[in-house]
């Protein structure tokens, strides 16, 4: 394996132009010029470990010898940042909670018990067995809904982390005592928590590239979805492929959460506006 000599590690600015559109056109996730050395360094490590010299040696195995996508999927592993923790912004939960209760109570009066969740950038799964904990203290019958908590990811080294569903202190450090009690066991010699399998025989997650127009289409019948401070890491064109396939996959009266600090406002007026506890969040009438 070649050492990476010191005038090497840096991208050119026409390499990171080139990288940057074929990341782009493959994943939708546009990177600008500001993130040049977040993926300098990133590719850093991917060159030493392909046995590659330059970025544009890189860039060539990418076009023309990665075939299957595998070192694409390598390389956008590294530069999207996955950091989570159970029940994240805890205050947003609390509105979700009152989504939640609508919705049950519609559905109850048709009959109808089914439940269908989407964490969309779902990472190690934090967020996917909130969900889940929450859909087990609200619903006062929960046997007798048929539940489906997904939660895709375009990283799949962090997907294997969710479906482990094995957790440091860290990532339940905000998880309130009791529900640590009933949702997890404690696995001392590890020093992790683990999600109780009772859990987890309502979630499941897919990998899943949200600019796959084939794969999006098939999304269907949600009553929630979850796309919290992931569609930052696109442009306008492909925010707005993404929010319709989310309205497209949303029932009637679903309900989409986005980041704190992200709107629809510049994105789609497909959905109508809805403040809860201090919190935005959008309907599908």
């Amino acid at each position: 394996m070649n050492k990476l000599k010191p005038e090497e590690n840096y991208i050119l600015s026409e390499e990171f132009e080139i990288l940057s559109n074929f990341i782009y056109h493959k994943s939708g996730i546009k990177l600008d010029s500001s993130k040049t050395y977040l993926l300098s360094n990133r590719l850093q490590k991917r060159l030493k470990e392909v046995g590659l010299k330059s970025a544009s040696e890189y860039i060539r195995f990418l076009k023309y010898s990665d075939k299957k996508g595998i070192e694409l999927q390598e390389l956008l592993n590294l530069i999207t940042i996955n950091e989570t923790y159970f029940f994240r912004d805890f205050p947003q939960l609390e509105a979700f909670v009152e989504c939640l209760k609508l919705v049950v109570e519609k559905k109850a009066q048709k009959n109808d018990y089914t439940l269908k969740l989407w964490s969309a950038g779902c990472s190690s799964g934090e967020e996917v067995y909130t969900l889940a904990i929450i859909l087990n203290e609200i619903l006062e019958n929960v046997k007798d809904w048929q539940i489906t908590v997904l939660g895709s990811d375009l990283d799949l080294q962090i997907l294997e982390k969710a479906k482990k569903g094995e957790y440091e202190y860290r990532s339940i450090k905000t998880c309130p005592e009791e529900y640590l009690k009933t949702y997890f066991d404690f696995l001392p010699e590890k020093d992790v928590y683990k999600v109780k399998d009772f859990l987890k025989d309502i979630v499941r997650f897919e990998h899943l590239n949200l600019n796959d127009k084939e794969k999006m289409r098939f999304k269907k019948n949600f009553d929630f979805i979850f796309c919290r401070n992931v569609l930052i890491y696109f442009d306008d064109d492909s925010r707005r492929r993404v929010v319709e396939h989310f309205y497209l996959a949303l029932n009637l009266g679903g309900y989409i959460f986005l980041g704190s600090s992200e709107s629809m406002g510049r994105i789609t007026n497909a959905f109508k506006l809805v403040r809860l506890n201090k919190h935005l969040v959008y309907c599908k009438e």
